[in-house]
């Protein structure tokens, strides 16, 4: 049976993230589907099923083109598995006075600090698309010709079977375009600078899932109708970005 709300064609993969937020224990989750999965990050951190009570949006990102969503959402992942695995200690050390004091959280507690990425998600945003404003570097061009040569001499040799027949594009630069959708717009404070040029919007939220817009779904048939609600743009005007 077709997926209402999936992407209707490979082509427009990576035209959206979604975003989602967990209202208990911060933790954020990208998607480039309405559909979530959740990281590993320790014992019992990986429910047996997702509570949809739980899980509220965090905000929606509609790009331009979708290799520069591609990218984005990419370099989302990258920092949040840093922000998992490559931390100070002092994050994970008890602070609280008594005789645990000095040592590290348990498993449990642990789970739970590294769960809470709220904030560090909105700033991950603002600094991807201030890295995709400025766009690549003379470098990054370099090396991608270098593959894209490596790659067309290796299947004229047929010396290997390549998954692409080219290389990924490298986004051009400038992040024109890009509208990111929020549920509360107070949220874009975690971040100190955005780009000009991204435009913020607010959700109303009306039921516990992600967004997708009206004129992307098309005509629903009875079988592949929503089961709740879709969230709704706030209205026509759009909040600039923060300077």
């Amino acid at each position: 049976m077709a997926q209402p709300f999936a992407t209707k064609t490979a082509a427009e993969h990576g035209t959206h993230i979604f975003v989602y937020n967990n209202i208990r224990t911060n933790q954020v989750v990208y998607s480039l589907t309405r559909s979530l999965n959740l990281p590993f990050l320790g014992k019992k951190t990986v429910p047996a099923t997702l509570r949809r009570d739980l899980w509220t949006p965090l905000c929606f990102v509609t790009f331009p083109r979708p290799n520069i969503g591609l990218v984005a959402y990419r370099r989302l992942r990258e920092l949040r598995r840093l922000h998992e695995t490559s931390y100070p200690l002092s994050l994970i050390t008890e602070t609280e006075d008594g005789p645990r004091k000095g040592q590290f959280m348990s498993t449990k507690k642990r789970g739970k600090v590294l769960m809470n990425q709220k904030a560090n998600s909105v700033a991950d945003m603002a600094a991807v698309l201030l890295m995709q404003e400025k766009g690549p570097t003379q470098e990054q061009l370099e090396e991608r010709q270098k593959r894209y040569s490596r790659i067309t001499r290796l299947k004229a040799q047929g010396k290997k079977k390549l998954r692409r027949s080219h290389p990924q594009e490298v986004e051009t630069g400038g992040v024109k375009g890009v509208t990111i959708r929020w549920a509360d717009l107070r949220d874009t404070e975690f971040a100190e600078t955005w780009p000009q040029e991204v435009v913020h919007e607010g959700l109303k939220i009306s039921g516990y899932t992600a967004a997708w817009p009206e004129a992307d779904l098309g005509e629903e048939t009875k079988e592949e109708k929503a089961p709740i609600e879709l969230l709704e743009g706030a209205g026509p005007e759009a909040v600039g970005a923060k300077a």
